[in-house]
């Protein structure tokens, strides 16, 4: 069995992928590190944790894979810098400390369209945030890129509810890459490729998360 660290327990993907791991027989553990209590589970070690200050030699950063699916988006983080603070800086810091502690494994749930040459801001923090971490020598990476994830959130995004309505309408006749991706696929995926660790270097793209 295996132990996993998930970051992003809290968000949309991240709380499907946790309901999974706690079910899973083939996980011993899921270290959830947050910035708020999780509800406690004979499986989980849950450190609450600032990001930002996070403790390079604490013992729960002994897993076997990450599970990475920390994110937000630039109007909610308020600014590009602490947008990409999130989507980029933290998943690295938390790849470092495991990797330097044995974890072989990183799965990571990016986005569709990740370029680090993109002029996009977006898409090239997510083509950084993947580049930067094919560098530091996981056995296994892969690299999720859903596209417009679908499920309810507990935080409420107005632009994002009228596209997934939109794209819900159009999806029998879109091209299966554009389509709305079920967060409970990716949290599948996700969990997935952090147990089987498939070596070598991963890209999923949307289509293949549709199953």
């Amino acid at each position: 069995m295996t132990r996993v660290l998930l970051a992003g327990a809290t968000g949309l993907v991240g709380e499907a992928t946790l309901r999974r791991a706690l079910a899973s027989p083939r996980v011993q553990q899921v270290v959830a590190p947050t910035r708020r209590p999780l509800t406690p589970h004979p499986k989980l070690l849950n450190p609450v944790v600032d990001f930002d200050a996070l403790p390079a030699d604490a013992e729960w950063w002994r897993v076997d894979a990450v599970a990475c699916a920390l994110g937000t988006t630039i109007r909610d983080a308020g600014s590009q810098e602490a947008f990409r603070r999130v989507d980029h800086d933290y998943p690295l810091a938390i790849a470092r400390h495991a990797h330097a502690h044995g974890a072989t494994t990183f799965a990571l749930v990016s986005a569709m369209g990740a370029d680090a040459r993109s002029r996009i801001f977006y898409s090239r923090t997510k083509g950084d945030v993947e580049e930067n971490l094919a560098g530091i020598g996981f056995t296994s990476l892969s690299l999720l890129r859903p596209g417009l994830l679908g499920g309810v959130r507990t935080q409420h995004r107005g632009g994002e509810r009228i596209a997934l309505r939109v794209m819900g309408a159009l999806d029998a006749v879109l091209p299966a890459r554009y389509r709305v991706v079920p967060a409970e696929r990716v949290a599948e995926a996700l969990l997935k490729a952090a147990l089987d660790a498939p070596p070598g270097r991963h890209i999923i793209p949307s289509e293949r998360l549709l199953g």
